[in-house]
């Protein structure tokens, strides 16, 4: 009778330190996914970085062209790629940080392009057309990885935020992480004007 006294209690403290455990681990699972997710578009990223130098180049030697363009591409690209976010410190701050030195590197590619359309001969050359159809594939890479990353994110932090796992995990250390925004000015539609 007296073993049974101590067991009960035993077996109390070692259910409730699995289910701590058991949240715990899925926290941790679901945690990794999302920081694994942000690899892909720090991934995803990356490549469009290192495509813009190549692109440089080709539009460079076709064409005597713009050097105020260029030299905006360059440096934007410079700026994102000295952007480095650790995926476990991921905050609201750092993360807008990182998404306007991206926007700022499309939109100084968008001027590019744009002004790469005076240059039918430049458009023309198969460098360029490579170039042109690889970033084109790496924009479509970077938004399926962000709309990944805000779908792991979402998982995450649904799962900690839910009770009772939202009692345990606070004493744990696991906190939300942020999701990617919509960048600024793009829920108004562009206009369009057809000129006849």
């Amino acid at each position: 009778m007296k073993s049974l006294k101590w067991i009960i209690p035993l077996a109390i403290i070692l259910i409730a330190g699995m289910y701590i455990a058991g949240i715990n681990n899925n926290a941790v699972e679901k945690q990794e996914n999302a920081e694994t997710a942000w690899s892909n578009v720090e991934s995803s990223y990356q490549r469009r970085n290192d495509l813009i130098p190549n692109l440089v180049k080709t539009v460079e030697g076709a064409a005597e062209f713009e050097r105020g363009t260029l030299t905006d591409v360059i440096e934007a690209r410079s700026k994102a790629t000295e952007m480095r976010i650790d995926p476990s410190n991921l905050d609201e701050a750092s993360l807008q940080q990182f998404q306007q030195a991206q926007q700022e590197v499309s939109s100084t590619l968008s001027r590019l392009l744009v002004t790469v359309e005076r240059y039918p001969q430049l458009r023309a050359t198969e460098n360029f057309q490579t170039f042109q159809s690889q970033l084109e594939g790496t924009e479509n890479r970077i938004n399926v990885n962000r709309d990944r990353y805000n779908a792991a994110v979402r998982d995450y932090n649904v799962y900690i935020r839910k009770f009772p796992q939202k009692m345990i995990v606070r004493m744990l250390g696991f906190d939300p992480m942020p999701r990617f925004e919509a960048d600024e000015g793009t829920e108004t539609a562009p206009e369009v004007e057809f000129n006849f």
